[in-house]
This record gives C-alpha cells, structure tokens and sequence, in this order.
C-alpha cells in the first residue's frame, strides 16, 4: 500500500507541466523581482523619491551630481548583491528541504552559513585575498559544518530526519563560539567591519563581487534547473527514487556540494542572513506545489526579490542610519520558524 502511494506521489510529480505554466510562474516573480529592485532602488536613509529615480533613468544630465552617485554607484551594486544573495539562499534552502525531505531545513539552521563564516573570518584574519582565498576557506569550512551536521544525524537506520535540526543547532552554536573566540583574541583593526558583517551587511557592496557572485549564481541555479526533476523523485524517499533510476547517493552528494559552494560565496560576499532559506522556499511551495521544475526559477526571482525589500526595510526603518540586513531578515524569520517547529511536532 505504502509502495503504492509512493508510485502514485512520483508518477504524479512527472506529470507534464506545460511551458505556460512554467513561463506564467517564471514571469510573475520576474515582475515582483523588477518591482523590488525599484524600491530597493528608491528607497534608502538618504530619502524615498521614486520621481528622481526615473529622470536618472534618462541619463546623468536629468538629476545632479549627488543624486545620480546614490542611486547608481551606491544603490545600484548593493540592489544587485541583495537579489543575488537571496537567489542563492532561497535555492539553498529549497534543496537542503528536498534532499532532507524536512521543511525547516535551510543554510542558517542547518551551519551551512556559520560553517562559511568561521573560514570567511579565518581567511581575513590570516590576510588572504577575497578571491579565491577567502572564497575557498568558506567553503572549505561550509562544506565541513554539512559533513559534521550529517554524521550527528544519522544513525544505524540512515539519516534521522528528527535528530536533524538539533544536530544544526549544535553545529551553529560550536560556530558561534569560534566566531566569538577569533573577535575576542585579535586586535585587528577591521574587527568592527567583521562585527557588521556577521549581522548581515549589504552596505560594501562592489561592482566586482557582485560579477564573482553573479558567475557562481547563475552556474550553479542552471544545474539546480536541469536536475529538478531528480528531486522531485527524492522528495518521495530514498528506495522508491532507487527504483525509479535516480543514483540517490551521488545525487544528494553532488546537490549537497553544489548548494554549499553557491551559499559560501553569498555568505563570503555578505555576512549572515538568517531564515531567508526558510521563508521564501516554504511560501513558494505553499503557493505553487512540490514541483521543483516551477519552484527552481521561483525562487531565484522570489529569493532575490525578498532580499532587495528586507535590505530597503533595514536602510529605510532607522531615522539615522541603517540597520544590518541580517536583523530584518530574523524578524520575520524566526517567528516563522517557531510556528513550522510547532507544526512540525504535532
């Protein structure tokens, strides 16, 4: 019966989805994607005006000097960071959700994010360059922190779905006091931009990273794409995936690697960004069902889209200044993950 049902579940998932669907769903979260770059774009804590943003539009000559840097030497590259960082971890967290078939898996909670930043910081401290060399210690470390959160999860049956996110909040909190132990011990003068960094920080984004991350971006989201449909069949479980032709255990693997390394390169660019894996993979399947074919690009444009409008909250919120991204983000966030861990228990 149980065989039966899985079959039932797979065949279903298989069913052809027609490319207007897939091109409606893709170009709706496009749409909302455009609305909040605009946003993202005309607000920030030097004022809201989305009249200047459009006669900028028309070239330098239309706005003074002042107002053509704000919007496009300091809001247009962090506008772009945003949606490229909450495109990967929107993705993370939709694959980290499929492969674990557990809906409160996602990078931050599962160490995937503190991983990063423990080789992020590690490689400032030493003084290696930003690429490749603290880009390859975040994943080094990133890729480390899932190995050790799956070991502590799994058991003689294989992996404990429900020993999961306790390894994760293990994992997170060893992180954490690393993170703690290398601020406390050096007197390094950027101790203050790490400090900021670690909440979250959009604010020092750079044309160049922003091409780095995008490159990672758009290479690992197309193979995310092309094998879609190899987690559709995971989600059912691992025997019934064996018997339908998926090679689980490579697949997982390779998956797993290819999420680590796209998530370490957004962490290495931007700090932590708690719970963004979690809110925007799990609203999209409650809208648009399981089906990773239109849940993939979904959440590269929705992740990106989520992303630009919590960083506009965090410059727009404060009367002076600005708040770290990071802090947005676990606001809204962490209640969501309480009210899932409540409903995950029942």
């Amino acid at each position: 019966m149980v065989v039966d049902k899985e079959l039932h579940v797979a065949n279903d998932m298989h069913r052809p989805i027609t490319m207007a669907r897939i091109l409606a769903v893709t170009l709706s979260c496009a749409a909302g994607l455009a609305v909040a770059v605009i946003f993202g774009m005309a607000v920030g804590s030097s004022g809201t005006d989305f009249g200047a943003l459009f006669r900028s539009l028309k070239g330098q000559g239309a706005v003074d000097a002042t107002t053509w840097t704000i919007f496009w030497q300091l809001r247009w590259p962090r506008v772009l960071m945003a949606m490229e960082t909450g495109a990967a971890l929107a993705l993370g967290g939709l694959v980290f959700q499929a492969l674990l078939r557990n809906p409160l898996a996602e990078p931050y909670i599962l160490g995937t994010s503190g991983g990063a930043a423990v080789g992020a910081i590690v490689g400032i401290l030493v003084g290696l360059s930003l690429f490749p060399g603290v880009s390859a210690a975040a994943f080094g470390s990133s890729a480390l922190s899932v190995t050790l959160v799956l070991i502590l999860a799994s058991g003689r049956g294989g992996l404990r779905r429900d020993a999961l996110i306790l390894a994760g909040v293990m994992v997170n909190a060893f992180c954490g006091a690393l993170i703690l132990f290398f601020i406390s011990t050096t007197q390094d003068a950027r101790l203050h931009t790490i400090l900021f960094w670690l909440m979250g920080d959009l604010s020092r984004a750079e044309i160049s990273t922003v091409y780095r991350l995008g490159g990672v971006l758009a290479a690992c989201s197309t193979i995310l794409l092309a094998m879609a449909r190899s987690m559709n069949v995971m989600l059912i479980g691992r025997d019934t995936a064996g018997t339908l032709g998926v090679p689980v255990t490579w697949t997982r693997w390779f998956l797993f690697g290819v999420t680590t390394f796209m998530v370490s390169a957004a962490v290495c660019a931007t700090g932590l960004l708690g719970f963004v894996g979690l809110a925007v993979p799990h609203g999209l399947r409650m809208l648009l069902g399981p089906d990773h074919r239109v849940l993939v690009p979904a959440c590269f444009f929705g992740g990106g889209g989520y992303l630009i409008i919590c960083d506009a909250l965090a410059r727009w919120i404060p009367k002076h200044g600005e708040m770290p991204a990071g802090v947005v983000t676990a606001l809204i966030g962490a209640p969501l993950f309480i009210v899932l861990l409540r409903r995950t228990l029942r």
